[in-house]
């Protein structure tokens, strides 16, 4: 079951990592070993982190980023507490529902931060990695950065509204087209759609992310954060409804038969076989 009690993360239990240099709180997914595969324990350990710098005053920006070859390869099923249980299908997916309510909030302390994220993405951010990007006020991406919402594929929706970001910053038709057919996208085309703002070599992504989180943090605190805010009250008027919407969505979908069988076939290496069920 989902940790929604704890509010401290044990040694050597680090999924997120977070340290502040110089105005600027670095924020750093730490399983490299398994591609920063996501976990509802990462959830909550980004909020608890992202609790913390809310208030700090000596943090200026946020610098999201990621140890290892990946930024992160999506869920991973091997975490434990992985699964959610019911008496019956109904009640299963009610405690999806809020588990996946419980996820958008947590989700929303890192977006609502009253700092800006910048965030720098190498190798694969896929799945709640996309999303996790998606989050940040700014994304700057390694040229080997390959971007996906395999979701569909395994029969469930796209579960922390990557989707509507994608839509917000590209347009619904591109947002469809990858959420719908699970598609990989490397840097550049992300960059095209303005999912990416700047694309640089791996070996010079965290100079460059590094730069602009500390750019940023040199201006005026009051008048960022009130910029922040104003563009994200414009871009994200529709958003709160909207994700509701996912969350029953991916409830359902989650309790789905054919989810089952969706992770079943990728740990088999075959084609699903979906019956909408």
């Amino acid at each position: 079951m989902i940790d929604t009690v704890s509010t401290d993360i044990g040694e050597g239990e680090e999924r997120v990592r977070l340290d502040v240099e110089d105005g600027i709180a670095l924020l750093t997914l730490c399983r490299p070993g398994e591609l920063n595969g996501w976990s509802w324990e990462s959830t909550r350990q980004l909020g608890l982190l992202a609790d913390r710098i809310r208030f700090d005053p000596a943090v200026r920006a946020v610098l999201l980023r990621a140890e290892g070859r990946a930024f992160c390869a999506g869920i991973d099923v091997t975490a434990p507490g992985g699964d959610i249980t019911g008496a019956s299908a109904a009640e299963r997916t009610r405690n999806y529902y809020e588990g996946i309510r419980w996820v958008h909030e947590r989700f929303a302390v890192l977006s609502r931060l009253p700092q800006p994220v910048v965030a720098a993405v190498q190798g694969y951010c896929l799945g709640f990695g996309f999303e996790l990007a998606l989050m940040a006020d700014i994304r700057v991406a390694a040229d080997d950065a390959v971007f996906a919402l395999p979701e569909a594929r395994l029969g469930v929706a796209v579960d922390a509204g990557g989707d509507l970001r994608i839509a917000r910053e590209a347009g619904a038709g591109w947002a469809k087209l990858l959420a719908l057919t699970g598609r990989r996208v490397d840097a550049a085309t992300a960059e095209r759609l303005g999912l990416v703002q700047l694309v640089v070599p791996p070996a010079e992504l965290d100079a460059t992310a590094r730069a602009l989180a500390t750019e940023i943090a040199a201006n005026a605190p009051l008048a960022v954060q009130g910029i922040k805010r104003a563009v994200d009250a414009y871009a994200d008027a529709a958003l709160p409804a909207a994700l509701d919407r996912v969350a029953m969505t991916a409830a359902l979908t989650l309790a789905s038969e054919d989810a089952r069988e969706g992770y079943t076939a990728s740990a088999a290496r075959r084609p699903p076989h979906f019956r909408g069920a």
